[in-house]
């Protein structure tokens, strides 16, 4: 199909696969975009101009969003696996039940920022611009999220399991019905922070260290303690 489908402010159900949609989408329709069940897999749309758009269901793997300016955007459903976020402005984007595996947000600016119910298994988060981004019932399985800030931050729902958390700044947070089993906290600081709700699995006492200053249940520290074979009674 042809990207003439995008001189409209709103498109439904365009295929547009692996086309370069630059310089469609650097044309002004007059409103916010509107892309609802589009196919946008493989397509190039480095550079795009997205302010205020909104994608429901849409399908963007593979594609190339570098330096993208997403500011405002709200992405419903649909997903976007392994394309490159990297340097894009997501300044108050909103990523809402999106499938957002293995992406790559290097440089992104990520400025009050709120995902929701996402898939972020396997996706960079590294080198991260802004302050205010959010995770809430997010699956962040082996991602790639060294030096993320979520200090004061109530951490609901997240699975972190694997995830590579090293010099994170998780002070102050609060976890609740969350993962972090086998977790890379190397330098990771904790502070203040609760942990009873998060799930640590089986913990080192090596491991133990990297958890200074935060609070954990009587069982948590009994399964640290249990991996040295010393049994805590009451």
């Amino acid at each position: 199909m042809s990207t003439d489908l995008l001189a409209a402010a709103e498109t439904t159900d365009a295929d547009l696969s692996e086309l370069d949609l630059r310089e469609a989408l650097a044309r002004d329709p007059g409103a916010p975009r509107v892309l609802t069940r589009c196919d946008l897999s493989g397509s190039d749309l480095r550079d795009a101009h997205l302010v205020d758009a909104r994608l429901v269901d849409c399908r963007l793997d593979g594609a190339r969003l570098e330096r993208a300016v997403l500011e405002g955007a709200v992405f419903t459903g649909g997903g976007a696996s392994g394309a490159n976020l990297s340097h894009t402005d997501c300044t108050d984007t909103r990523f809402e039940r999106t499938d957002l595996a293995n992406t790559r947000w290097q440089g992104a600016l990520l400025t009050d920022t709120a995902f929701t119910g996402c898939r972020l298994t396997g996706a960079g988060l590294t080198s991260l611009r802004g302050i205010g981004y959010t995770f809430s019932q997010c699956n962040l399985m082996l991602a790639r999220c060294k030096g993320l800030v979520l200090r004061g931050q109530v951490l609901e729902g997240l699975r972190m399991d694997e995830a590579d958390l090293a010099s994170a700044d998780l002070r102050e947070t609060v976890w609740a019905q969350s993962r972090l089993r086998g977790a890379n906290l190397v330098h990771a600081k904790f502070a203040g922070a609760d942990l009873r709700g998060a799930d640590l699995g089986e913990f080192e006492l090596q491991q133990a260290g990297f958890l200074r200053g935060a609070t954990i249940s009587p069982a948590q520290a009994g399964m640290i303690l249990g991996s040295l074979g010393i049994t805590v009674a009451e």
